[in-house]
């Protein structure tokens, strides 16, 4: 018997060994089934060592293999167990992350049937004959499959219909068997491109342009262009070029700026396969781009996060939009940040890496001053577009009504009297985030994570934003019983009730989370939009990005001020990032813009160097200050973070890892902590934390190497998690 080195699924800092037949042959990279503790469980090969610490007559066989190859390309392979080691991941999580769950659950690699819904006789009779006029999801169904058939899991129609339909038998499933050709060979003789959608590039987009097509090997290109300087026009440009050397394009963007505008632009330009990956797919839908791209039928694939892990078969670019975006930090299991690993994988593959944003990170700009990216500039808007005017309103002494002022709602009657559509941006869903007595003062907060609940009117209930528990809005304060309860604070619905009472004339459409929670509502509001059914719009940040609406033309931001005075060191540069980007929904097209930003705070530095000078002065003057006080892009970091049921065990965990890197007295090691997290306790569970901070990345890289290599023992009653390069203090 032979030795298998397996890497398993578990949040554990090791591999496991078995036994195979020595007639067997494996790959590393390949799944086999294997027995763990009463359980079988999919591990993947990492090593095929000839000896093993272990007495052999310990060891277990593996069950049975499930590849007869590899599910890694050598790079990729490479990239992933740098990743495990930067990040100081488990090896198991990362390998299994980076395989669609379907795959981790093992099955089968090679590319299945497509399964589709088809009309049957008696379907297209019922249709004829009106039978299902009481039933209209499933009338919708049928028509929309008399024009031609859907693959399961696509469309907008939930498992519930298509079971009905099936058991009137009015529908059917086809297996279809796909042929994997190359998505040139699918091609053939058509064009590439669209080119009545191809725009011409100005001056600055053709700079740019013409700076990019001279390198075709590893280069990280940073696109700083201001909103609506035509960015997006680039990226289609390069990926038309990129296809014409026959290879494939990944795009990666925020979830949020996933939109169906970005979607459909694509598509419109391109007559080639191009694949969407997003969090509403199901499993079944993941795994077919991963192997269409695997098998080189999609030409392009859009998607967030975590679609940096599709394996392609002839990569030639990443493109990255809305760098500086936060969400491309994983925030739970083991927290890479995707911008950075595209960078590793874009260097180990030597193709081009382009990043493109209005507001860059901080992190990103230090490394064009550093010469380690290369920097393109567009400084003006595409088209007609005119420069954007901005005012700030003084709220101190001001009469506000419900977080408006009075110049503020004369500024929106001048614009909606013209016709064009106004936008207020809030960053806090619900009526109002606290719901108090009048009486005693008591806070209606979650008893989870001791927070105030936020107060939903339109849903009658209290949530915490936190952990996402509710309950029923009481009718009684819960401390002196007194039933004079007032809410304070504002939140999206109460705008939006203000607004519907303040114009009556005008139609008003609130854009959150909550509003836009049920599959399709968001396409829905954004259609409305575009046709001018809607006049005022208010939104959160899901709004701020990927957005264009042509007839907006005053955007306000109703409240900025909780930013200016964070414990974060990075608040300052979301905010001034966050006002770039929702100011940029004004005035796109050929109508003048304007950008109004209420506050008490009128002379804060941020608010002055922003507004009088742009982002670029802001970035300059916040680097120097990171620079003076040795915070990143000039120092790194490593957050230990530490939950549990009792708040001691949780800090005694965290004093026993700061004891560690005491006693390693490494000079410039900061270490700051324990301390409670800013957000104490969530979920019932106590939160510590324990900050690590030096200079140099190699040397904090050496001393966590040393903490994993240590494996201090563990308090099975506290959940650790370690976050290199944090973005998140909450």
């Amino acid at each position: 018997m032979k030795i298998v080195r397996v890497a398993l699924p578990v949040p554990l800092p090791r591999l496991f060994d078995y036994l195979i037949p020595d007639d067997m042959s494996l790959e590393i990279g390949a799944r086999v089934l294997v027995p763990f503790g009463r359980q079988k469980k999919v591990a993947i090969v990492v090593q095929l060592p000839e000896t093993t610490a272990i007495p052999k007559e310990k060891l277990k066989e593996i069950i049975a293999p499930l590849d007869t190859t590899s599910l890694f390309s050598s790079v990729t392979w490479d990239w992933l167990i740098w990743a495990a080691n930067y990040y100081q991941g488990a090896l198991g999580e990362v390998l299994f992350q980076a395989l669609p769950v379907k795959l981790r659950n093992g099955e089968s690699a090679v590319k299945n049937d497509r399964t589709f819904w088809r009309i049957t006789e008696e379907g297209k009779n019922a249709l004829c004959n009106d039978e299902l006029k009481r039933s209209k999801k499933q009338a919708e169904a049928l028509r929309y499959l008399s024009e031609k058939d859907l693959e399961k899991g696509e469309g907008d129609f939930s498992p519930s219909v298509w079971s009905a339909l099936k058991r009137k038998h009015f529908v059917q499933e086809i297996a279809v068997q796909e042929e994997a050709k190359s998505w040139q060979a699918v091609l053939g003789n058509t064009p590439l491109v669209n080119v009545d959608n191809r725009l011409t590039l100005n001056k600055q987009q053709a700079l740019a342009f013409s700076r990019l097509m001279f390198q075709r090997e590893f280069n990280v290109w940073l696109l700083e262009g201001v909103t609506g300087s035509g960015k997006t026009e680039i990226y289609l440009q390069y990926i038309e070029e990129i296809l014409k050397s026959g290879k494939q394009v990944l795009v990666l963007v925020p979830e949020i700026g996933l939109t169906p505008q970005t979607v459909q632009r694509f598509k419109a330009r391109f007559n080639v396969e191009i694949d969407v990956l997003h969090s509403h797919l199901n499993d079944t839908q993941r795994l077919n781009v991963w192997l269409r791209a695997k098998n080189g039928q999609s030409a392009v694939v859009i998607g967030t996060r975590s679609a940096l892990f599709t394996q392609f078969a002839n990569l030639g670019a990443i493109i990255l939009d809305e760098e500086q975006d936060s969400s491309f930090k994983q925030q739970d299991g083991w927290r890479y940040h995707a911008r950075d690993l595209a960078i590793v994988l874009a260097q180990k593959l030597n193709i081009p890496m382009l990043m493109g944003s209005a507001t860059p990170s901080l992190e990103s700009l230090n490394n064009v001053k550093n010469g380690k990216y290369q920097h393109l500039i567009l400084s003006k808007r595409a088209g007609n577009a005119a420069a954007l005017r901005q005012f700030v309103i003084d709220l101190k002494n001001q009469p506000v009504q419900q977080g408006l002022s009075q110049p503020l709602l004369a500024r929106m009657k001048n614009h909606l009297k013209k016709g064009n559509q106004v936008l207020l941006f809030l960053n806090r869903r619900g009526f109002a985030p606290v719901l108090l007595c009048h009486e005693c003062g008591w806070i209606a907060q979650c008893p989870h994570c001791e927070k105030p609940y936020t107060y939903h009117q339109h849903q009658r209930v209290l949530r915490c934003h936190h952990c996402g528990s509710q309950k029923t809005i009481p009718r009684q304060c819960g401390d002196c019983g007194s039933t004079h309860l007032v809410t304070t604070g504002l939140g999206t619905e109460q705008l939006e009730d203000t607004l519907k009472a303040q114009f009556p004339a005008y139609s008003v459409a609130r854009i959150d989370r909550d509003s836009t929670s049920r599959k399709g509502s968001l396409e829905s509001y954004l259609e409305n939009i575009q046709q001018g059914k809607s006049q005022i719009l208010i939104g959160t940040q899901m709004l701020a990005k990927g957005h264009h609406f042509p007839n907006v033309t005053l955007v306000a931001l109703v409240n900025v001020d909780s930013a200016l005075f964070s414990l974060d060191f990075r608040a300052e540069e979301r905010l001034a990032q966050l006002y770039v980007q929702v100011a940029g929904r004004s005035g796109r097209a050929e109508k003048q813009g304007e950008v109004v930003l209420q506050t008490h705070y009128p002379d804060h530095p941020l608010l002055t160097t922003l507004l009088a000078e742009g982002y670029p002065a802001f970035a300059e003057e916040t680097l120097s200050l990171r620079h003076r006080m040795g915070l990143p892009p000039f120092s790194f970091q490593a957050l230990f973070k530490a939950q549990a049921r009792l708040s001691e065990q949780a800090e005694e965990c965290l004093f026993r890892i700061a004891d560690f890197f005491h006693t390693k007295n490494i000079e410039g090691l900061q270490i700051l902590g324990p301390m409670p997290a800013p957000l104490s306790k969530k979920a019932g569970q106590f939160r510590w934390q324990l900050l690590l901070q030096h200079p140099s990345r190699q040397a904090l890289q050496r001393v966590l190497r040393e903490y994993q290599q240590a494996n201090l023992e563990k308090n099975s009653q506290v959940r650790l998690i370690l976050d290199v390069d944090p973005q998140d203090f909450s």
